[in-house]
């Protein structure tokens, strides 16, 4: 009698099933794209109910080369965000803005350098996504993720969301960690649009981030048209060759996503806006191959619509980080094109 191990089985059955919502590129991509981004917010379990943000500010800072505002807001009845604004010294605004999103570390002020725990400093050499969009000219929206930071760590800066599954009972009300994180990142560009619009051009809004950062920012970009450059870091690589045969966190989980999408799948999303899909060639957890798949994928539908130039790869040469001296002039380069 043969016995087949249940994950093998799984991961043979992704091979073998076809997404429902891949663009054939034969359907007008307009129309793919909108039943195709009404489909994934379904399966994130968005939208949820809208409310009044009050935004509060909670204090200003005054920082060697920007002045910083931390502030919350409420994203949804009764769950409040917080975050900070940073306006760059000695620029003209409006200006390009970019949204900074922290992944499993002890949370934001690792984006600006700070150490706050003992282990920050291993994550802030390459995580200081605020410190290098500063330095490039750019304002700075950052935000903590549900189940990370402050909004979910212990008094030793660890995260509940690995450690814990922290994220798990979401899915018993029909919600996902990273359609909750998803939705902060929605509600926080409201509130930039609706507070700090003198200092933004949201023709130039980016979003970057790496491993749940990298997650959070691509699904984002996959549903809201005003970021118009995305910067996912490890964090895409096709379900079949990561988040299925490897174990991860389950925040990286949606319910039947499979059947309708792989991740190149989704990244065709972005087709008429701009993408680039940072990596690790020693990434155990985002295989390479697998990246080079979806890559390949997403390369495919902005091919289809005539707008190649705009998806491209940053392969960096070690593991599962940020490549900022890699990243950065590839940013430069596609931000510069109209």
């Amino acid at each position: 009698m043969k016995i087949q191990k249940s994950q093998e089985y799984i991961v043979e059955m992704a091979r073998k099933t076809v997404p429902s919502m891949r663009y054939d590129g034969i359907e007008d991509y307009t129309v793919w794209k909108r039943r195709a981004t009404d489909k994934l917010y379904d399966l994130l379990g968005l939208p949820f109910e809208y409310c009044n943000n009050l935004f509060e500010i909670v204090s200003r800072e005054d920082c060697s080369d920007y002045t910083r505002i931390d502030f919350t807001f409420q994203s949804e009845e009764g769950y409040f965000v917080p975050a900070a604004f940073l306006i760059p010294k000695g620029k003209t605004f409006p200006r390009k803005t970019a949204i900074c999103i922290q992944g499993h570390t002890t949370g934001m002020h690792v984006s600006v350098g700070i150490e706050k725990f003992p282990s920050d400093y291993r994550s802030i050499p390459h995580s200081d996504f605020a410190r290098q969009a500063i330095k490039e000219g750019y304002c700075v929206a950052m935000l903590e993720q549900r189940y990370m930071g402050v909004c979910g760590q212990n008094e030793l800066g660890i995260p509940a969301c690995p450690t814990k599954n922290a994220a798990l009972p979401a899915l018993l009300m029909g919600r996902t960690a990273i359609g909750e994180r998803v939705w902060d990142v929605q509600k926080l560009i409201d509130v930039l649009e609706q507070y700090f619009a003198e200092y933004i051009d949201m023709e130039e809004l980016i979003c970057l981030g790496n491993s749940g950062g990298g997650t959070a920012t691509f699904y984002a970009a996959c549903v809201d048209d005003r970021i118009k450059l995305a910067i996912p870091s490890c964090s895409v690589c096709e379900f079949e060759d990561s988040i299925i045969p490897i174990h991860h966190c389950c925040c990286n989980y949606i319910p039947g996503i499979r059947k309708y999408f792989e991740m190149g799948d989704m990244a065709g999303l972005m087709a008429d806006r701009k993408l680039i899909i940072v990596c690790g060639i020693q990434d155990a957890d985002f295989p390479i191959a697998g990246v080079e798949k979806s890559y390949e994928r997403a390369k495919g539908v902005f091919r289809q619509i005539g707008r190649e130039d705009y998806c491209r790869i940053v392969k960096g040469p070690e593991g599962h980080q940020f490549y900022p001296l890699l990243a950065w002039p590839v940013v430069k380069e596609l931000a510069s094109m109209k």
